[in-house]
């Protein structure tokens, strides 16, 4: 068992990921910051002070104060919107998003600048911004119309998520059953436009047929926005080594997820137990236990949690994860894809929010990771794909 590090040998490392973030911009694949604000403060987010939300009732995982502390470069934040809306309304719903997002960078300029290309990442970090790219977490929401997704790419959004937690009528989901076996050939077409447009191809949340034919239909490498490694925790949302392999091949990017249930086999697990249990004991309106009886419901899965504590999830099994990936695909295809603020309070202990970013890379630092390594973790494999990407949109002008 490795012995915990000294007090120097933390301060070596603390120093070290300040010095190569201060020439490195940290990017993270997937915050869920602009939905959160939506959800929890209504009308008032677009006004609302976001310099500190850490004394709220209801918990944030980001603001500007720990975005700083957690010396972020750049963010690409969701434009989520729920699959089950009819087509129209998710495609109004995510141009709030978008809009949401601009709003919050305007109302900031100190803090965030709005970038489309990896070299405006880089030109925002060197001036002391945090770069704000945008990412459309459906493809639902496109609404099966190409001039929609060109109009998202037009506003500046930088990745289209395949799908989300469902199939939808060209591709499908991992959270789903099966409908095309993959993707159809209008999805192919959806591949091939966002390598057009220089948007980003997202393959979290689909499942392994829909990565496998992306994979081979890209002509530019591919993200996964917040997806961690199928070996260590077998959820579908995760990414087996197999396909590990074709993202080494096609130059991608997998950037690790912090949700309990897709780091942590163990948590993964319990959560199906716990919500089996949950259907136990009310499942309204049709059976359960406790049916019709909401507050008994209540104190027996209570009385249940009591015996069946959620699993301990830990900072370094995030760590476990971009290191097997690295292992498979190569230290070259694997980053940092939080889903902060997408998975309530269930985090990771040590990775409760944005401010610990260097925690982590410092995780990596402890296990003998060199800083040339510990960059590309960090930012400089997102920025390498989002170039590959740049190029591929400018060859095929």
């Amino acid at each position: 068992m490795l012995a915990a590090p000294t007090a120097s040998l933390a301060q070596d490392y603390t120093a070290r990921v300040a010095r190569i973030l201060k020439t490195t911009p940290l990017i993270d694949g997937h915050n869920d910051w602009p939905e959160a604000l939506r959800e929890r403060e209504g009308d008032a987010r677009w006004t609302a002070d976001l310099t500190d939300l850490s004394g709220r009732p209801v918990r944030y995982n980001t603001d500007i104060t720990r975005l700083r502390k957690g010396l972020v470069g750049g963010q690409f934040w969701s434009v989520w919107v729920s699959p089950t809306l009819p087509g129209k309304e998710q495609v109004e719903q995510t141009l709030e998003q978008i809009d949401l997002v601009k709003s919050i960078a305007a109302r900031y300029p100190q803090t965030f600048t709005m970038v489309r290309t990896a070299d405006e990442v880089v030109r925002a970090h060197a001036a002391g911004r945090i770069a704000c790219l945008i990412g459309v977490e459906g493809g639902g929401q496109i609404d099966n119309n190409l001039s929609v997704l060109r109009s998202y790419a037009a506003l500046g959004a930088g990745y289209l998520t395949l799908t989300h937690s469902r199939a939808i009528e060209w591709a499908d989901s991992a959270t789903d059953d099966p409908k095309h076996n993959g993707l159809t050939d209008f999805g192919r077409s959806i591949v091939l436009e966002l390598n057009r447009l220089g948007m980003l191809v997202d393959l979290s949340h689909v499942s392994e047929a829909t990565m496998r034919d992306a994979l081979a239909v890209s002509k530019a490498p591919v993200i996964f926005s917040h997806s961690s490694a199928r070996a260590i925790d077998d959820h579908p949302r995760n990414v087996s080594d197999e396909v590990l392999k074709l993202v080494r091949v096609n130059g991608g990017v997998v950037m690790v997820n912090y949700a309990p249930a897709y780091v942590s086999d163990a948590y993964r697990r319990w959560s199906a137990d716990s919500m089996a249990e949950k259907a136990r004991l009310n499942s309204p309106p049709y059976d359960g236990l406790d049916i019709g009886q909401p507050e008994k419901a209540k104190a027996d899965y209570a009385l249940w949690l009591k015996g069946h504590p959620a699993p301990r999830v830990t900072l370094s099994e995030v760590a476990d994860h971009i290191v097997h990936i690295a292992q498979v695909a190569g230290v070259d295809h694997v980053g940092l894809g939080s889903d902060f603020d997408g998975v309530g309070d269930a985090l990771p202990v040590g990775l409760e929010d944005v401010a610990t970013y260097p925690a982590l890379l410092a995780e990596l630092m402890r296990r003998g990771w060199s800083d040339a390594d510990v960059a590309k973790v960090a930012g400089g494999n997102v920025l390498r794909v989002m170039r590959g990407a740049e190029r591929v949109r400018d060859g095929l002008r």
